[in-house]
C-alpha cells in the first residue's frame, strides 16, 4: 500500500513552460495512472483524447472542462468522467485549479 498527497504534489509541481499548466505523476501502476494538475488562471489544458477512461477530481480551485457535450462549469468536489477517446480539456477562469486525474486503464507507453 502507498498513500499519496495529490495537494502537496500540486504545490511541488514545476511546468515545463510557464504559459503550461504544472502536473506531478503520482502513480503509475500497470492498471492506473494518476496526475495531479495545477492550472493557474488564465491557463488551459488543451482538448485531447485518451485510449482510456478519465476521472477528474477537483482538489480545489473552480474552473471549466470541457467534454463531448461542452463545457461546464466546476469546482472543489466536482468529478467528472469521461469515456475512451472522449475529447476533454479544461481551464482555471478566476483562481487556480487543482484537480487529480485518474486514468484506467494505464494508457500503453509510447
Amino acid at each position: 500500500m502507498k498513500t499519496l498527497d495529490p495537494m502537496a504534489a500540486a504545490r511541488d509541481a514545476v511546468a515545463v513552460h510557464p504559459a503550461r499548466p504544472a502536473m506531478a505523476l503520482i502513480h503509475d501502476g500497470p492498471d492506473a495512472r494518476l496526475i495531479v494538475f495545477r492550472i493557474a488562471a488564465g491557463q488551459v489544458l488543451p482538448t485531447h483524447t485518451s485510449p482510456s477512461t478519465v476521472v477528474l477530481h477537483i482538489l480545489s480551485g473552480s474552473g471549466l472542462v470541457s467534454g463531448a457535450d461542452g463545457e461546464r462549469a466546476v469546482s472543489a468536489g466536482t468529478v467528472v468522467a469521461y469515456e475512451p477517446q472522449e475529447p476533454h480539456g479544461m481551464r482555471a477562469t478566476t483562481g487556480e485549479l487543482i484537480l487529480l486525474a485518474v486514468i484506467a486503464p494505464r494508457p500503453a507507453s509510447r
